[in-house]
């Protein structure tokens, strides 16, 4: 069950329990709006709040792409958890809505820091064709971590909103501590190297794989992200009450719990994309038949298709990402990455709940079913660039450790 995780190097178990920590403390945002309700916010003002938080995961992936390859991996990692943490303070004592909605944008700023300079860190970390299980080790850990905050979050929440904020600043500082003395800085750190090619993103959008392959990504992030607009919508619709929602977000936790490391072992001699195609297509399809569904049977099926594909598609598309990427510019191809995702969840937050509302839902599933299945086809079609820019960039290294020794 878990032997394409045996071996990893140190690092990938290090940022493995470091993430399992820091996502178990996971609560702050999950309940903000009822936090924000026993401070005698406003549903109108609310708003505010959370587009401030929306905007800050846009800037933080960015931001710690650039700092990843210019200032080191490790720091930054270090920076966006304590500045996580602090931000959970100032988030806690902010006096009025404008304070409020500040600390939420740094909060979600400093907390998307960690995840672009952490998978560079990793990539660095393992040979080209470990990528995908390391990547799917660290994704696995994400799961596994958010799935007990869930459990966790409800019963602190009912017992004071202030335990929410103490231990998810807690989790962010004995993350930062396990970094800091646990993990290598990580190679390209400084100026002069991540100055290669151009020091911001023109690096990135200079490269016509990537420009290419992140639209592709973008639609199979955003129709899994509508399992957090359109399912709840659906469900809604259906008259059924939110515990049926909160059933099927438990049922797709524990589900890729389970499933993620069997899923990554039986796949793990397939090409890499050809499990992308039959992962996303799992997922669009998934999704789509929300659209059939009506009781709690039928919901948790549809709940159950897709979710088998998040358990086989974890780690591939970071694992390819860094596969193309080059050393000097790691942290930024990871943080376009990122970026891409959160900008996918907002399109779908935003986008997909206006479609549903005034299009239809019917147009919104069916969108879903073609989309998403013709976007992994044209994901697979770069497959023969894909392998090529990899082979290079394994030539290049290992050319570089054979003058390194020779020296």
């Amino acid at each position: 069950m878990f032997s394409s995780y045996k071996g990893l190097p140190r690092t990938a178990w290090i940022i493995f329990s470091g993430t399992i920590v820091n996502r178990l403390g996971f609560m702050v945002v999950p309940f903000l709006v009822y936090y924000l309700g026993s401070r005698g916010v406003s549903t109108s003002h609310v708003t505010y709040v959370l587009g401030c938080l929306g905007v800050g995961t846009l800037v933080g992936p960015l931001l710690s792409g650039l700092l990843a390859d210019h200032w080191g991996r490790r720091s930054t990692m270090v920076t966006g958890l304590l500045g996580t943490a602090v931000s959970h303070g100032l988030l806690f004592a902010a006096p009025n809505l404008v304070t409020l909605a500040l600390a939420a944008a740094t909060l979600s700023v400093c907390g998307t820091m960690v995840s672009p300079s952490a998978n560079a860190l990793l990539a660095e970390s393992v040979d080209a064709e470990r990528r995908r299980n390391a990547f799917s080790l660290v994704y696995w850990a994400v799961n596994i971590g958010s799935a007990g905050s869930g459990i966790l979050g409800g019963f602190l929440a009912a017992r004071g909103y202030w335990l929410l904020f103490v231990v998810d600043g807690t989790t962010s500082v004995v993350f930062a501590v396990i970094a800091a003395s646990l993990l290598p800085a990580g190679k390209g750190s400084g100026p002069s190297t991540a100055a290669k090619g151009g020091g911001g993103y023109g690096v990135v959008l200079r490269d016509p794989l990537m420009r290419a392959l992140l639209p592709l990504f973008g639609i199979t992030l955003a129709i899994y992200s509508l399992t957090e607009a359109g399912l709840p919508l659906a469900i809604r619709d259906d008259g059924l009450s939110p515990k049926v929602l909160g059933l099927m977000a438990t049922l797709n936790a524990v589900l890729v719990v389970i499933l993620q490391p069997i899923a990554t072992t039986v796949l793990a001699k397939a090409r890499p994309l050809v499990v992308y195609v039959f992962a996303a297509g799992l997922i669009a399809l998934g999704v789509a038949l929300t659209g059939l569904a009506d009781d709690v049977w039928s919901y948790g099926g549809t709940v159950a298709v897709w979710s088998l594909g998040e358990a086989a598609i974890g780690g591939i598309h970071s694992a390819t990402i860094q596969s193309i990427a080059p050393d000097h510019a790691r942290g930024r191809y990871q943080g376009a990455f990122q970026w891409l995702w959160g900008t996918s969840r907002f399109v779908a937050l935003t986008a997909g709940t206006a479609v549903y509302a005034h299009v239809g839902p019917a147009f919104l599933w069916w969108f879903c079913a073609a989309a998403g299945l013709v976007a992994p086809l044209g994901v697979l079609a770069l497959g023969p660039a894909i392998e090529r820019r990899t082979a290079e960039a394994q030539k290049e290294k290992e050319e570089e450790t054979v003058v390194a020794a020779a020296d």
